[in-house]
Parts: C-alpha cells; sequence; structure tokens
C-alpha cells in the first residue's frame, strides 16, 4: 500500500497547520473565532481548507490504489497532493498573500481529485 505514506507526510502538516493556530489564538488571547487578527483568520482557513479537501483526496487515492492502480500514479497523485497543500498552506498565510502560491496549490489539489476521479472511472468500466 502506497497511500498510507502520503495520508501519514499530510497529518504531519495538519499538526503543524492546528499547532499554529493554536500558537495565535495564544499570542492574541483569542478563544473562538479570529479577534479580527489577519495571521489568525488567514491561519484558521489553512487549516480548515486543509480538512476540507484532504480527505476527500486521500479516499479517492485509495480508491484507485485499492483497484489495482499504477503504483507510480499513486505516486504521482500523492506527491502532487503533498506540494500541492505545501504550497496552498505558505500562499495563505502570508499577511501579503503572494496569490500565485494558493492558486497553483489549490489547481494541483483539484487536479489531483480530477484526475483520480477519471482514472477510477476508467478502471471501472475498462
Amino acid at each position: 500500500m502506497i497511500t498510507p505514506i502520503y495520508a501519514a507526510l499530510l497529518a504531519f502538516l495538519y499538526v503543524f497547520l492546528s499547532a499554529r493556530v493554536i500558537k495565535l489564538r495564544m499570542k492574541y488571547q483569542v478563544g473562538i473565532g479570529d479577534g479580527e487578527q489577519t495571521l489568525l483568520t488567514r491561519a484558521i482557513r489553512v487549516q480548515a481548507n486543509f480538512g476540507e479537501y484532504i480527505p476527500f483526496a486521500l479516499l479517492l487515492i485509495w480508491m484507485y490504489e485499492s483497484m489495482n492502480g499504477a503504483p507510480v500514479l499513486v505516486h504521482v497523485f500523492g506527491a502532487v497532493l503533498c506540494l500541492g497543500r505545501l504550497l496552498h498552506s505558505y500562499g495563505v498565510s502570508q499577511q501579503k498573500e503572494t496569490l500565485i502560491f494558493r492558486q497553483s496549490g489549490m489547481m494541483m489539489t483539484f487536479a489531483v481529485i480530477i484526475f483520480c476521479a477519471i482514472s477510477i472511472l476508467l478502471k471501472y468500466v475498462g
């Protein structure tokens, strides 16, 4: 199984993103919400966006792999997903956001979801 490697790597990133939210909450003394602190708002959104997309993307990768999908393609999906999430996290986390990182990260995430879904359908009908 290959997908668990990428799930583990992404788990470390999720814990890092969560720890950053906690650190900023402590710094700004904000328990609920964002206290109108721009960096905290951004950190919360990065963590939430991760939580919104990663489980579904990993599930699709795992489904493709469990259908005897090409191992090299599983690695490509996993690596692109990891890189995309790193780029997105970096881009959104900046107070003066460099939009290219955010956009590239989301495009990579969407590409994994779309190409993985297509690959699953092709294996199913093929």
